[in-house]
């Protein structure tokens, strides 16, 4: 029993250090995720594995149970998100999301969480250096049509799937 135990908890670190996540959240695919190193610039349509800045929003959402605990900065899980916009371009909030005019497919923004909670969108704006504008399909994703760009210094790396199935 102890050495089943062992074996598991070596298993467990060597995925873990080997850059191997599980996801359990329906934004993207459940299952077995791999951080990769970027070769070139992050571009808009990458999938990232990105860690939530320590901010008030970032906590109450962590408080209503959007974001899981984790090894990033302030006990967050690194989101999975692709990245819809990089700095310079603007983003208009108003049913969904537009991108320099351009509508964001699947960016319903919805005005209440699945609890009946107030969810209040990000106002919109020009993204700033140093920050990206991730997205999620899942219309109940917990991502920048609520909280805005987030810092591009919490970028983990590229998300690559490795063994998923659809929500």
């Amino acid at each position: 029993m102890v050495t089943s135990q062992v074996g598991v908890g070596l298993f467990a670190a060597a995925a873990f250090f080997g850059g191997f996540r599980l996801n359990l959240t329906p934004s993207e695919a459940l299952g077995l995720w791999r951080i990769e190193t970027p070769q070139r610039a992050i571009a808009a349509g990458n999938l990232v594995f990105i860690c939530p800045p320590q901010t008030p929003p970032f906590e109450e959402a962590r408080h209503r149970l959007y974001l899981a605990r984790g090894l990033c900065p302030g006990g967050f899980a690194p989101l999975i998100k692709a990245v819809a916009a990089l700095p310079g371009q603007y983003i208009e909030i108003g049913q969904g999301v537009s991108i320099d005019g351009r509508p964001l497919p699947s960016s319903a923004v919805r005005r209440t969480d699945g609890a009946g909670r107030p969810l209040k969108p990000y106002a919109g704006g020009v993204v700033p250096p140093g920050y990206l504008y991730v997205h999620s399909p899942f219309v109940s994703s917990y991502d920048s049509r609520y909280f805005g760009p987030i810092p591009d210094s919490g970028l983990l790396g590229l998300a690559r799937p490795i063994l998923t199935v659809k929500p």
